[in-house]
């Protein structure tokens, strides 16, 4: 599933949340195994974010990977795995606060936003003072 809330609760010990809606399919999944997965998509994966809100792209194949034995997106700018710890009823939702067991990362990626119901990325606005050079270098040793 696609959700729209998910947040870091905690470094130590480490904490996330999700927040899954009392009718989605996948809440009595997580209840009845105790963990979760995340996978935060990296820009570039709006396809992938619309077929797991429910609007199927049958050209998508082979899109998972695993982690600590759950499913994550293959190619996600991060993955998490966690179990849950707390379960709390927040009107026609479900929080999850997850232990996290395991996580992947990719530094080299910026993530896929989501804002006024499209999809966007990151856009790197700082500019270097005027008069001063951007110069690439490669460190020997």
């Amino acid at each position: 599933m696609t959700a729209n809330a998910f947040m870091s609760i905690s470094l130590d010990p480490p904490l996330i949340a999700i927040s899954i809606a009392e009718k989605a399919r996948m809440l009595g999944k997580i209840q009845a195994s105790g963990r979760f997965a995340v996978s935060v998509l990296a820009s570039g994966k709006d396809k992938i974010a619309w077929h797991f809100a429910g609007k199927p792209n049958p050209e998508l194949h082979g899109l998972f990977d695993s982690l600590d034995g759950l499913p994550v997106v293959r190619g996600a700018l991060a993955t998490f795995s966690a179990e849950v710890r707390d379960e709390i009823l927040a009107g026609d939702h479900t929080i999850f606060v997850g232990h996290v067991r395991a996580l992947n990362w990719d530094s080299n990626a910026d993530p896929l936003l989501f804002f006024k119901g499209k999809f966007g990325a990151l856009e790197d606005t700082r500019k270097a003072p005027a008069g001063m050079l951007q110069i690439e270098t490669e460190l020997m040793w």
